[in-house]
């Protein structure tokens, strides 16, 4: 019942109503208006959807010419040119007479499957004649009628030639000297395919000229793998500023392709980007399955993107671009991946493992993009038929020779990768990933590889021609062939030997170095193909009595000589022991009557054991991978070795099976630093498999070790200068110290016997003003104590500085890694060798009469110890002798410390083929364990 009196309740309410509902409509009204003002705003800016009179004309057509350039394909340079447009006027033509030359393909006619297996394939002897940037002519005797009236002539007195060598997986110059600034990735976003590594490039940077001198003049400079689409790779070449002669210093200038035939992109799968971004319940990738989604969530961008390009210029093209109401889309964030699926970038990939290399397997088939290359690509050789799916085309290798086991992902790396890649028809190539590996020796991989059993010709194609194929380059550089770039190199010996080193290198025919040294060596023969290295010898059995014949080498001192005999002897092992090395008739036949094993080598050396110094050997097992560590010690902590060895690992075991059947390993005082170590090493045998197991401890106590590189620095010293002062303190005090040390394993007793001479200190420190501190530090104490110091310098980047002050001081050096480069800023000085300067820091070393061995670095690197050795020997231009080189890696170790020598009659390993050589092989190891050890 409505009251009396009062209006009824709707009259009452709807003026107020009515008012509000204005309101409303108002409001409603005056957004959508703001809408429509805001959108037609974004239309403006966005340059879309607008009549066609009020866009640029010109523009439109601008938009249109770009759809042909996008659609278009690359072609491949190839054919006749008159000049290379990299070609500088002024830059004379050259003649190089009397060399040996790879061309880097088979002679015609050859099949193709006779050139799989390198028949055809052959050294010539030639004249090549270089002209306007390109190779003009090679052929025998030019003569010098048919040459223009000014040219240079060089000659090669029947040197190897070869085309400049091409590295597909480099960073260089993307740093600075010392690793003091950082600009291969961008790490703000995980998908960063529009930035260029370009950007980053110093032409300043000196490694440019160390990786040249070592026959490299082409680079693919590479994004890092920090991200999953880490951004565009330009292709450079190494001839930089007026004395590399160019017209100019520029970036610009270094582009190997002026043409921009073909573009490149760095993608990168695996371990790397989930470390960097994944953080749990934040950010990914976080797993590899957040990096497929990462990778097909960008891919399904670009693809919206190129499918919106293509829309406009299919329109375009119908009705006119004069006719179309917006611009062509075009976004610099999607640009370089929309060219990757267009098919105009060759894509490069870092993947390891069997996963990572599926999952982007199938990304290529569900985005129709072709991958060019799987970089490091270490689990490839286990399944080359996944590779064979990708889409467009079967992806190269790219790999090192040995290199592996650092981190999980290159665990079940294989030395023979490369060798059943190409069986099962995956083209290897040998890259550096400068720094990992210092450019300048990354023909060192594909030679280590061709001694794992990779076909000769295949090797010299992995640094050659097969990366400059893959790189759409295939017919201007990789050969010597008319018609292509004149990048040469004249080496001194053949390029996959140890210690091979560029006599010139001419790029775009202009030679890069004014006044190149040459070592004095011998003139060799190319090496001759060994075919029998393809042959697997992976098992192997312990024997207690075995013969040995066809030894024509022993290397132990005081045991025997080769030279007492009239061809090769024949070495007799019972019990691991050997009874008789020479003509050893009598014990021939006893050995056979108790059905000994006879094993007939081909060059048969007898050696001793060599022996690992300097690194994490034993105390860690992969080096990315701290949980695989004994740990790092602090300033508070003084350790023993010995207490912490982990035995019974890959890397130990690659150590053995190379002939490296000892270590001296100290406590590690940072992780991934290679030389920094602190406490009490420890020499052990690479072969055991227990502390406890017999003889697997040789020296509990082989040397105390401190850290002086720049790595040493900590809280409690934060400088080098406070390192060397806490050290003279504590040595002082331990020469005042005339009471008796309680706790005989504190770092107080270690330091009185070093004071007393019954220790050996080993100091690790690169930079050459450290080392003169320690070089005084060693003299401050000798007066106080009146007792020689036993001082060894580990690492000693920078050695050669001060070489004659060592030699005066009486102090050792143990040179890791053998060939410095400048990693860090204690490196900087380190010496680059021929054909830059006269001799590498050990030949300084040796001409200054310093005692001097070969360390190890990295622990990857211990199964390389004979192969440094070798290449000391072949440059050493008469310094060291075959048996000094393996005193480099082995007795002069001992002679430091003041340890035993192993015993020549129980601890030796037999070769076939020297050691110190590419493609030797360990037949059979003694360790002094009572067994021996032979290889099928």
């Amino acid at each position: 019942m409505e009251k009396e009196g009062l209006p009824p309740y709707t009259e009452v309410v709807r003026p107020w109503a009515e008012r509000r509902r204005r309101r409303r409509i108002f409001r409603v009204v005056a957004a959508t208006c703001l809408s429509y003002f805001a959108y037609s705003a974004y239309k403006i800016s966005a340059n879309t959807e607008k009549p066609a009179n009020l866009l640029s004309s010109t523009r439109l057509q601008e938009d249109l010419a770009t759809c042909a350039t996008l659609q278009r394909v690359p072609v491949s340079p190839s054919g006749i040119r008159e000049y290379n447009k990299r070609y500088v006027n002024g830059t004379k033509p050259v003649l190089i007479q009397n060399a040996t030359i790879w061309t880097g393909e088979p002679a015609p006619g050859t099949s193709a499957e006779d050139a799989h297996q390198g028949k055809g394939y052959a050294w010539i002897q030639s004249d090549v004649f270089i002209e306007h940037g390109l190779i003009k002519r090679v052929a025998p005797s030019i003569s010098l009628s048919d040459l223009p009236t000014e040219y240079e002539t060089f000659n090669a007195h029947g040197r190897q030639l070869t085309s400049g060598i091409v590295d597909t997986h480099s960073h260089a110059g993307l740093g600075s000297v010392g690793n003091l600034q950082h600009d291969e990735n961008e790490l703000s976003s995980d998908i960063t395919p529009y930035v260029k590594s370009l950007d980053s490039l110093d032409p300043l940077h000196p490694e440019i000229q160390w990786i040249k001198s070592g026959g490299v003049t082409t680079s693919l400079l590479l994004p890092g793998s920090g991200n999953n689409i880490g951004g565009e790779a330009f292709l450079v070449k190494f001839a930089v500023g007026k004395d590399g002669g160019r017209a100019e210093l520029s970036q610009q200038d270094m582009l190997a392709d002026p043409d921009h035939t073909w573009r490149y992109m760095k993608n990168a799968c695996g371990e790397n980007p989930k470390r960097v971004y994944g953080k749990l319940g934040e950010k990914g990738p976080f797993s590899r399955m957040g990096e497929g989604w990462q990778f097909r969530h960008a891919f399904e961008q670009a693809r919206d993107y190129v499918k919106a390009q293509d829309d406009w210029c299919a329109a375009a093209a119908s009705v006119g671009a004069e006719n179309m109401n917006s611009y062509l889309p075009q976004k610099l964030e999607w640009e370089n991946l929309g060219a990757v699926l267009r098919g105009q970038v060759r894509v490069n990939t870092h993947c390891y493992t069997v996963p990572d290399l599926e999952m982007y397997v199938r990304l290529t088939n569900e985005f129709k993009f072709r991958v060019y290359a799987f970089h490091h690509a270490h689990q490839t050789y286990l399944v080359p038929d996944v590779l064979k799916r990708a889409y467009g085309g079967t992806p190269a290798a790219a790999l090192f020779g040995d290199n592996m086991y650092y981190k999980v992902e290159s665990y079940r790396a294989s030395e023979k990768a490369g060798k059943i890649l190409y069986e099962n028809g995956i083209t290897p190539v040998y890259v550096s990933d400068n720094p990992v590996i210092n450019s300048q020796h990354v023909k060192h991989e594909a030679a280590k590889a061709y001694g794992y059993g990779l076909p000769y010709h295949v090797a010299l194609a992995g640094l050659t021609s097969a990366p400059a194929e893959l790189l759409g380059m295939g017919e201007r550089l990789g050969k010597i062939k008319a018609g292509f770039d004149a990048d040469i190199v004249v080496w001194d010996s053949d390029p996959l030997s140890l210690g091979a080193t560029p006599i010139q290198v001419w790029i775009d025919g202009a030679p890069q170095f004014k006044d190149p040294v040459e070592l004095k060596k011998p003139l060799t023969s190319p090496i001759k193909p060994d075919l029998a290295l393809a042959e697997d010898h992976d098992e192997s059995e312990s024997s207690k009595d075995v013969v040995f014949t066809g030894v024509t080498n022993i290397r132990i001192p005081g045991l025997t000589s080769s030279s007492e005999f009239k061809g090769s002897a024949t070495v007799v092992v019972s019990q691991g022991k050997i009874v008789c090395a020479g003509s050893c008739d009598a014990e021939v036949h006893t050995a056979k009557s108790k059905n000994a094993r006879t094993v007939a080598l081909r060059d048969g050396y007898l050696t001793r054991p060599l022996t690992a110094f300097g690194s994490g050997l034993g105390m860690q097992e992969i080096m990315q991978q701290p949980e695989t560590y004994d740990g790092a010690v602090n300033d508070k902590v003084w350790a023993r070795a010995v207490d912490g060895l982990l035995l019974d690992g890959k890397n130990l075991f690659a150590a053995y099976h190379h002939g490296v059947t000892k270590a001296i390993s100290a406590p590690i005082a940072r992780v991934y630093s290679g030389i920094s170590l602190r406490g009490i090493s420890a020499g052990f045998l690479t072969g055991a498999k227990t502390t406890l197991s017999k003889g697997a401890v040789f020296a509990e106590e082989a040397a105390v070790h401190y850290d002086f590189t720049l790595n040493g620095k900590s809280d409690a010293n934060p400088s080098i200068s406070s390192l060397v002062a806490d050290l003279r303190h504590k040595l002082l005090e331990a020469v005042r110290n005339n009471e008796t040390i309680v706790d005989t394993y504190s770092e107080a007793a270690s330091l009185k016997k070093v004071v007393e001479g019954k220790s050996a200190l080993v100091l690790s420190a690169h930079s050459a003003d450290t080392i003169s501190a320690l070089i005084r530090l060693k003299s401050t104490v000798e007066a106080a104590s009146k007792v020689p110091l036993r001082l060894v310098i580990l690492g000693a980047a920078e050695s050669h500085l001060v070489a004659k002050e060592l030699a005066a001081a009486d102090i050792a050096v143990v040179l890791a890694p053998m060939l410095p480069w400048a990693q860090t800023w204690d490196q900087r000085r380190s010496l680059m060798s021929a054909p830059l300067n006269n001799g590498s820091t050990i030949d300084f070393l040796l001409e200054s009469q310093v005692r001097v061995a070969i360390g190890v670095d990295e622990v990857w690197e211990t199964r390389d110890l004979a192969l440094a050795a070798g290449i000391a020997l072949k440059n050493s231009q008469g310094r060291l002798s075959e048996q000094q080189a393996l005193d480099l890696v082995s007795t002069n170790f001992y002679e430091f410390l003041g340890l035993e020598v192993p015993k020549a009659e129980s601890e030796f390993v037999i070769y076939e083929h020297s050691p110190l050589e590419i493609g030797s092989r360990v037949v059979a190891i003694a360790d002094g364990s009572g067994k021996t050890d032979v290889w099928l």
